[in-house]
């Protein structure tokens, strides 16, 4: 080992004494800043992946989509399939319908399903909590959890639906009455947005609601693990009749993720000054260091030590403070990573505010995904910033000569 890494770290943690509260505060500023950001980066990629997953789930990687509707849909289901990289594809209906049970009205989303195939595209029966997919015919309906509960249906409770085609019925002097269902089942999937405003029934049913006769909304398509969505929808572009278009979840989404994506920026590249703060913070604690060790270092140059080796002692200890720092950084970030929800839980029962995270961030739980790449970057980063935070001083202590370092009082 050169002599000057082992003097910064005797310097940093001498032997035989207690821990210098130098190296303490230094290694927690370090630390505390690398936290933060691990864990500001995890729930900021946490919400973008559980959208991702709940866009998945719901409604398949890829969208096959038309100005009106898509009046020829076998031929295009067709077509579709034969797409390299495609699975399965599934057509469905939807659009905006009026609800009413016992006088409590709602205005939730229609979501017509083709359940011969919705099952290969889109994993709907995992997110059914009361009642089973099987149960689903033309003359029933399942809710989404919140929308019972706030209209107060159940299993079994008969709902009347109210559909955009009975203005266009009144308007030609034509009586349309609604249309009374069943409830099969009720449907919880995690975000507070499609628990609170989706209802989901056949396909002919929704047909029969909107007056499209044969025609569909759209197509589902769900793509073979490992194909890029992106590839997979040009390929079906190409194969599919003028008019038609297929959309990949980033495209059809692709706003809502680029905000979320430059929110997520925005927060890593303002909580860096924390880091930054820190790496002052031993910038000028080693300069202090510098000035009290003056003679010191006059010595080490008059025993031979050269310049670039006394501020490599320096330079190391700016180092090995980050490593350390961002070390045990990482351990309390994934430690607060492990207890947010009951951290969150605590928050809000304290501030008698349960319901908060759930009506402005629309999850259950305040969800976490770490990236790789965050982490590498958190990393690089912290640990980059603590070795600058080393120059100047290791510089300060380079131009010191030794004849004078060793007059120093």
């Amino acid at each position: 080992m050169p002599w000057y890494l082992y003097l910064a770290l005797k310097q940093l943690f001498p032997t035989g004494r207690r821990f210098p509260f130098f190296t303490f505060i230094s290694v927690m500023g370090v630390a505390l800043g690398v936290a933060l950001l691990v864990v500001v980066t995890s729930v900021m990629g946490g919400f973008g992946y559980e959208i991702r997953r709940m866009i998945v789930d719901t409604e398949g990687e890829i969208q096959i989509k038309s100005s009106g509707f898509i009046t020829d849909s076998a031929e295009v289901l067709k077509k579709a399939k034969a797409v390299p990289g495609v699975v399965a594809a599934t057509p469905y209906a939807a659009g905006a319908v009026m609800i009413e049970y016992h006088g409590k009205p709602a205005y939730p989303g229609m979501r017509g399903l083709d359940l011969a195939t919705v099952e290969e595209v889109v994993q709907l029966s995992k997110y059914v909590r009361l009642g089973s997919l099987d149960d689903l015919d033309d003359d029933s309906v399942m809710l989404s959890s919140q929308l019972a509960r706030s209209i107060g249906a159940s299993l079994g409770s008969k709902i009347e639906v109210y559909s955009p085609l009975m203005i266009e019925r009144f308007k030609s002097d034509e009586i349309f009455m609604p249309r009374e269902v069943r409830v099969v089942g009720i449907v919880e999937i995690g975000h507070q947005q499609l628990d609170s405003s989706t209802v989901y029934c056949t396909i002919r049913l929704a047909q029969d609601l909107y007056g499209l006769g044969s025609s569909v909304h759209g197509i589902n398509v769900r793509v073979r693990e490992g194909q890029n969505e992106d590839a997979v929808a040009a390929r079906l572009n190409t194969a599919l009749p003028y008019g038609i278009r297929a959309f990949s979840w980033m495209d059809s989404f692709s706003d809502f993720l680029w905000v979320l994506q430059l929110e997520k920026n925005m927060i890593f590249f303002l909580l860096l000054f924390i880091v930054i703060v820190a790496g002052f913070s031993v910038a000028s604690s080693l300069l202090i260091s510098v000035v009290r060790k003056t003679r010191e270092i006059g010595l080490l140059g008059a025993l031979g030590g050269k310049s670039r080796q006394v501020a490599a002692c320096f330079c190391f200890q700016g180092l090995i403070i980050g490593i350390c720092g961002t070390a045990l950084g990482l351990g309390l970030g994934f430690v607060a990573l492990t207890f947010r929800n009951d951290f969150v839980l605590l928050v809000t029962k304290l501030t008698q505010r349960d319901e908060v995270l759930q009506r402005f961030y629309q999850f259950s739980q305040l969800p976490s995904h770490t990236a790789v790449n965050d982490i590498v970057l958190i990393v690089v980063s912290s640990v980059f910033i603590s070795m600058l935070a080393g120059l100047l001083p290791a510089w300060r202590a380079a131009r010191l000569k030794p004849v004078e370092a060793l007059r120093s009082e």
